[in-house]
């Protein structure tokens, strides 16, 4: 049943509708004005219908001067379009609507960007008029893909046997992770809530108060710096959570939804079914990262022990190899016939990004293996085959080399791998590589105080059995922590969760926590975990972040509705805003004048 503003909408009316009269509404996305003939594309959330009007009808004067993205109603017939003007890139592209009537539902100003085009437009412009920049194709359709997406995985969860919970909002502070955002509490005077960083608290209370599987598409509040992959301020998370589990059974539940899901909204391949599990060591040692980008052929070889050997008198590297520093190498195939520019670029982009460079240099035979480039020299026919033995390098290959202290040399030389692979064009982007990294240290030592800190999450289960874990060695005790990650990108980290007090207590003191810090910070928790607590675990993947892949974009605003600049400002609603001096008092807050 139609009303008066539609019979159908933009996108539905096909040849078979030839010959109707209609009513469509929307907004005006082109005008194009042949002389007699005015064409104009009307367009509403559901696509485009091109509609005609000649100049003998009394409405062609008005409509030839109406600005774009008026919202207009139209009364016509339904013709065909001639076969030289059929447009097959649209839905409607083989009829058009002959104009009889229109009337203006809602005025327009003069625009401060193109709706039309989806060309790049400054930021500040966008944000500021993003009810416009949303009516935009591109971003238009991401965020129905956002919603699609969101509607998709909340019936697969409730498939899979899981029941959706609200959470709080409002809660207390977290003395963990990044910065709360704090909201001060008017019948509680000098007190505040906190909004939540994520629910991992309470979602690990619904385990305890005996609920199996518990998820919720939850917002989440840090007051972080923003970055291209980050929102500040807010994002949402897919959180679950799961009761009498082990680590497989939560990868199971989220490998099986995340191909469902990429599966059903994208068009790329996967490069598995079955994510490969990569020890946080050797995704360290392999990419140089916990967040590698599996497209990437590139693998990182350790060739440390070279440098011991007298037939190499590579001394820069010598020196810093006997004060702590190690080498690791990246071999690029068959790239003896690059041009020195190409090896001359990457050492130069490696100093741009703070390093010393990088050295390189092309494996070479004649009559016996030699090294070709400025640092080949450095090294014997026989040192250059243990090089080939240790990487698998062949002749006409090419060795990168890095030496720094391990912290440094594994973020350069993991970023080195993505600017080599990228300069040999070897990322298929057609792919989405899904990969677990398990195996988490529970502790590091902070390179500046010598103390011994959680490394990932101190709520995790320590991996084997309890009265066989060495507590004397806190920094060879792995945990059960695991983050999921999809070309690079980190979807999410999870745990199964430590549910024993005692246990916690022991942990919570190799890092320098006393009973009654644990008691006095994680109060709610420690205490429900005495009366009696299943073994869980679960994760929490981003939804912003499995969007932003979906859809092919590298910033993760273009997929969030009404997202906040990089200074954590909504320009269009002027947030962060002052305050009235009445508001403050009612919330007993005085504010220090500014300077």
């Amino acid at each position: 049943m139609s009303n008066k503003y539609r019979t159908h909408n933009c996108s539905e009316l096909r040849k078979e509708n030839v010959g109707n009269n209609v009513v469509l509404s929307g907004w005006v996305n082109k005008k194009r004005d042949h002389g007699n003939l005015l064409f104009i594309d009307l367009r509403d959330n559901y696509g485009v219908t091109q509609c005609i009007i000649d100049k003998e009808n009394l409405n062609f004067s008005q409509l030839e001067k109406i600005q774009l993205e008026t919202v207009i109603r139209i009364e016509g017939k339904v013709v065909n379009r001639s076969s030289d003007t059929i447009n097959k890139e649209i839905q409607t592209g083989e009829i058009e609507i002959g104009i009889k009537e229109f009337k203006v539902l809602g005025s327009c100003k003069e625009l401060p960007l193109p709706v039309f085009s989806d060309q790049e437009y400054a930021e500040d412009i966008r944000l500021k008029y993003r009810f416009l920049d949303l009516r935009r194709k591109k971003i238009h359709e991401n965020i129905i893909l956002r919603s699609k997406v969101i509607s998709f995985i909340r019936s697969e969860m409730n498939k899979y046997g899981f029941l959706e919970f609200q959470t709080p909002i409002l809660t207390s502070s977290s003395p963990e992770g990044a910065r709360d955002f704090l909201v001060p509490s008017r019948l509680n005077p000098g007190k505040f809530y906190a909004l939540p960083q994520a629910p991992q608290q309470f979602k690990q209370l619904i385990m305890v108060s005996g609920f199996d599987k518990y998820f919720q598409i939850a917002p989440c509040f840090r007051d972080e710096d923003a970055r291209a992959d980050r929102s500040p301020g807010e994002f949402y998370q897919l959180d679950l959570e799961m009761s009498f589990v082990e680590q497989e059974d939560v990868f199971k539940v989220v490998e099986k939804l995340l191909v469902n899901t990429f599966k059903k909204f994208s068009n790329k391949k996967l490069l598995s079914d079955k994510f490969p599990r990569i020890t946080y060591k050797d995704a360290m040692l392999k990419y140089g990262t916990d967040k590698p980008d599996l497209r990437n052929p590139l693998i990182i070889k350790d060739i440390t022990e070279i440098f011991s050997r007298e037939d190499v008198t590579f001394e820069i590297f010598k020196k810093l190899v006997k004060s702590g520093s190690i080498v690791r190498c990246i071999v690029t195939k068959n790239t003896k016939d690059k041009p020195r520019s190409f090896f001359d670029n990457i050492d130069k982009w490696a100093k741009e990004q703070g390093a010393s460079g990088l050295a390189y240099f092309t494996i070479e035979k004649e009559k016996e293996i030699s090294a070709k480039g400025p640092v080949g020299k450095f090294f014997s026919k026989e040192a250059l085959e243990e090089i080939l033995k240790l990487t698998g390098a062949e002749v006409g290959d090419s060795i990168f080399l890095a030496c720094s202290k391990q912290k440094e040399l594994e973020k350069i030389i993991s970023i080195s791998r993505d600017k080599i692979a990228k300069d040999l064009d070897l990322i298929n982007n057609e792919i989405f590589a899904f990969c677990w990294i398990i195996d988490y240290p529970m502790f590091e030592r902070n390179d500046t105080s010598n103390k011994i800190e959680f490394s990932h999450n101190p709520f995790s289960m320590p991996q084997g059995e309890i009265d066989k874990i060495n507590f004397d060695k806190p920094l060879d005790i792995l945990a059960y922590q695991y983050d999921i990650v999809c070309n690079g990108v980190e979807l999410s980290s999870g745990a199964i969760r430590n549910h024993i007090p005692e246990l916690m207590y022991k942990l919570f003191s190799i890092a320098g926590y006393s009973k009654q810090d644990v008691d006095q910070k994680f109060s709610g928790m420690i205490n429900a975990l005495s009366y009696g607590a299943p073994p869980h675990g679960g994760i929490a993947p981003g939804i912003d972040r499995i969007v932003m892949l979906l859809a092919n974009e590298k910033n993760i605003r273009e997929v969030t509705m009404f997202p906040m600049n990089q200074n954590a400002q909504d320009l269009m609603m002027n947030a962060p805003s002052d305050v009235t001096d009445k508001q403050l008092k009612e919330l007993n807050i005085s504010l220090k004048s500014k300077k």
